[in-house]
């Protein structure tokens, strides 16, 4: 069986997002920042908030569909890899797998609605602050004897806005990212996690409790462990490093497209 990408299903994503985050733009863009009211700032916020919620559906609808997919790939890489008869027929979800599915829709829409989130408070908060400077602004220009708001300020006020849309994510180490390329590094691994946890979850239940780590060439660290074999449980016999221990920094990593293979005997698996 060939690796799952699922490249034409996460661009699908990625592309509602930017549409999105554009359709945000625009309505930021639209605001007249020389002379922003309160009232007016308001209503671009509910448009805002519009987007974001048609937004919040589509993903929502996205992940019920395609983690599924996933994990049932996962599962007829096993039934393939075991020469299961019929594996097209028969992969459907063991227990294990059924829970695993519905945990990781519930995670996957969690952290894609944390984005949105995200977007919305850091846009409602340059708005609130934008607009409190645009009115302070022209308040100063009668005192200082000007008849408009210097450039310099509008500049600077409408870069406030744009960059609360375009910085939206800031993750635990401190980095940002534009929200449409980190809903890409969220859905890409938890696709790829889905479908090797489905795998494994099936290669246990039918007694296989090993796998090998696909090879795709690697350049990165990933390349110490392409074509290892693999304990799917930590005391299964033989000495195997077991895929619960594996450093994440070098496979299975965010965005790492490695996949595993289950087979029964390790020692015939070359």
């Amino acid at each position: 069986m060939t690796d799952p990408t699922y490249e034409r299903q996460i661009a699908a994503l990625v592309r509602a997002y930017q549409k999105a985050i554009k359709a945000i733009l625009g309505e930021l863009d639209r605001l007249d920042i020389a002379y922003l009211s309160r009232a007016n700032s308001a209503a671009a916020l509910i448009e805002v908030t519009k987007i974001l919620t048609e937004l919040n559906k589509e993903s929502a609808q996205w992940v019920s569909d395609n983690i599924p997919i996933a994990a049932r790939e996962g599962v007829l890489t096993t039934l393939v890899s075991l020469d299961v008869k019929d594996a097209t027929k028969v992969a459907a979800f063991n227990k294990i797998n059924r829970e695993m599915v519905k945990a990781a829709v519930a995670d996957t829409q969690a952290d894609l609605l944390a984005v949105t989130k995200n977007v919305e408070r850091r846009v409602r908060t340059a708005v609130r602050q934008v607009t409190a400077e645009s009115m302070r602004a022209n308040l100063a220009k009668g005192v200082n004897g000007r008849k408009t708001i210097s450039r310099d300020i509008l500049d600077g006020l409408r870069k406030k806005l744009g960059d609360s849309v375009n910085s939206g994510i800031v993750d635990a180490a401190g980095r940002r990212w534009k929200p449409e390329v980190y809903v890409e590094m969220v859905t890409r691994t938890k696709l790829a996690e889905t479908h090797r946890e489905a795998a494994m979850n099936e290669a246990i239940g039918r007694g296989a409790l090993y796998a090998r780590i696909s090879r795709h060439g690697a350049t990165d660290a990933c390349q110490l462990w392409e074509g290892r074999i693999i304990k799917l449980t930590p005391d299964a016999p033989g000495d195997y490093p077991y895929i619960g221990d594996l450093p994440r920094r070098q496979i299975f990593h965010p965005r790492c497209r490695h996949t595993i293979t289950p087979i029964r005997d390790p020692a015939n698996a070359f």
